[in-house]
Parts: structure tokens; sequence; C-alpha cells
């Protein structure tokens, strides 16, 4: 199984589906893929963490999670790159992900709800 790139190409990342967190659907899944610490200072209510450099190996959890719950599947970070690489690689491997625009930055200047326990 290969890893989630440490790049894309801009071409790449431009090409990537989008959600604004305005427009992000209550029973939406986010995937966060920020590390612990960025985790536990405030997230999505309901979202899952999958740090970006686990997501290789729990790939079969995140296709899991997404089939069996059959929602929209949103791939977050702190607003940088690590979700557009997550959703790259999700979509590469078969999994109907997409980028939530501006990540948790773009979530939190929306108005939309963060919380801080698990």
């Amino acid at each position: 199984m290969d890893a989630v790139p440490a790049s894309l190409p801009p071409e790449v990342a431009a090409d990537l589906p989008t959600v604004e967190p305005a427009a992000l659907l209550d029973d939406a899944l986010i995937v966060d893929v920020r590390d612990a610490a960025d985790w536990r200072a405030g997230h999505a209510p309901g979202a899952v963490s999958i740090p970006v450099g686990q997501l290789a190996a729990r790939l079969d959890e995140v296709r899991a999670l997404a089939d069996s719950l059959g929602k929209t599947l949103a791939v977050s970070c702190g607003g940088g790159t690590k979700q557009l690489r997550a959703t790259a690689y999700l979509r590469d491997n078969g999994v109907d992900a997409v980028v939530l625009r501006g990540g948790m930055r773009g979530w939190k200047s929306a108005g939309r709800p963060v919380v801080t326990e698990p």
C-alpha cells in the first residue's frame, strides 16, 4: 500500500473536488488528518481523527466508514496541504472524498461549531 504523497502537482490539487464549510451537511463525515495535538485543540463535532501519517495504514478503516455510512466524506486539516494530499490519496484508492475548503480555519470562519472532547 503506497503512502500519502509528500506533495502534489498544482494541477492535481486544483482538480480535487471541494465543499464549502457552510454548505457541508450535518450528516457528512469529516476525516481530520491533523496530528493529535491539533485535534485536541479543537475539531468539528463528529469528525474522525486519522493523522495523515496513519492514513495509508488505516485505509481499510476509512473505506469501511465511507461504505457503511453512505455519507459525503470531507477531508480536513488546518487549512494547508495535508487535506489536499490526503484527499488525492483517498480518491486514488477508490474512496469518494472531497476537500473541506479552508480546513478547520475555514470551518471556524464559517461559524461552524468546534469541540475539544474526543
